[in-house]
């Protein structure tokens, strides 16, 4: 049994994962921005040090999962110094912290790190090594800054740390606001008979929170520093084969729905490879966006049924 911290342990994320790591026997903490009932959790903004330090005071943790950030590529734009101070700052605070009580880190970073990697069929883990990237938000930018502090910390002080990069988790308990997921922002509109964009020809590999979970679970057994991971699914889709299936399953046609040619924050194509994910943490995706998506739209029908217009 280790003992393990979660930073955003409130998340869509993080709550999922402090379920399935308590499950596992482990002794589990958090970490959030807002009060909660939970036993063994602080509250602390990750990018207030004296806070972050707080948590630490008088345990000694074996991991840290950090998972906190500020999420999403428009919200990145909207709320920029929010952003910046979470992800960077909380980052170089969460390393300080590492430097201080040497836990084993494991970093949720993201796909939105490659850019635009047209050239390749697939997102392979050694791209950014061996070709410049380009990425088109400050989200993406963020966390590939996050990904060169660790690399920077891991060369300085010799620290323990994987990099997790993920792609396109949805499913139930990821609640709707407008800088949510793409799964999690269709389907909200859709059963509110609220309007959402889709961009043709945007292609994307989706990752069924169940298939996702108990992958990043793992990582606290089968933990190799210096490893960056990709966790996605296998199912590649459009973002507007995605939609249809929304659509198809509440039986309502596409007058929702306009349509546009270009996301100029957003990649075209996003493939992962995982073969690493698969060898050296287990990672076997097998839910299809045909099974999780129903899954999800029940969910959201029964946790937003107050606001939900039935005819």
């Amino acid at each position: 049994m280790a003992k393990i911290l979660i930073t955003g342990c409130e998340g869509t994320l993080g709550r999922p994962l402090r379920h399935e790591l308590i499950k596992r026997g482990h002794d589990v903490w958090g970490t959030d921005l807002q009060h909660t009932h939970h036993q063994n959790y602080t509250r602390a903004d990750v990018s207030n040090f004296r806070q972050l330090a707080h948590v630490f005071k008088n345990k000694k943790f074996d991991y840290v999962y950090h998972l906190a950030a500020e999420f999403g590529r428009i919200n990145g734009e909207e709320y920029y110094d929010t952003l910046w101070k979470t992800n960077v700052i909380g980052m170089r605070n969460a390393i300080e912290l590492q430097k201080e009580h040497n836990f084993k880190l494991i970093f949720a970073s993201s796909s939105e790190i490659y850019g635009e990697s047209q050239h390749f069929p697939e997102m392979h883990e050694d791209i950014p090594k061996k070709f410049p990237i380009v990425q088109h938000n400050d989200y993406a930018i963020t966390k590939w800054v996050n990904e060169m502090q660790i690399m920077n910390s891991e060369k300085r002080h010799n620290l323990e740390t994987m990099r997790l990069r993920f792609f396109n988790a949805y499913g139930p308990g990821e609640r709707y606001h407008n800088y949510r997921s793409v799964v999690c922002l269709f389907c909200y509109r859709a059963l509110h008979k609220l309007p959402y964009q889709v961009y043709k020809g945007y292609n994307r590999v989706f990752m069924y929170i169940d298939d996702f979970t108990p992958t990043l679970a793992n990582v606290a057994d089968k933990f190799k520093a210096g490893e960056v991971v990709n966790i996605g699914g296998t199912e590649y889709k459009s973002v507007e084969e995605m939609s249809n299936i929304i659509l198809n399953y509440l039986g309502i046609d596409d007058s929702l729905v306009e349509y546009l040619p270009e996301d100029r924050h957003n990649v075209v194509n996003k493939r992962p490879n995982i073969d690493k994910a698969r060898s050296l943490l287990g990672h076997n995706p097998t839910i299809t966006l045909d099974e999780g998506i129903p899954l999800t739209l029940e969910w959201m029908k029964d946790f937003y049924k107050d606001t939900i217009k039935v005819k």
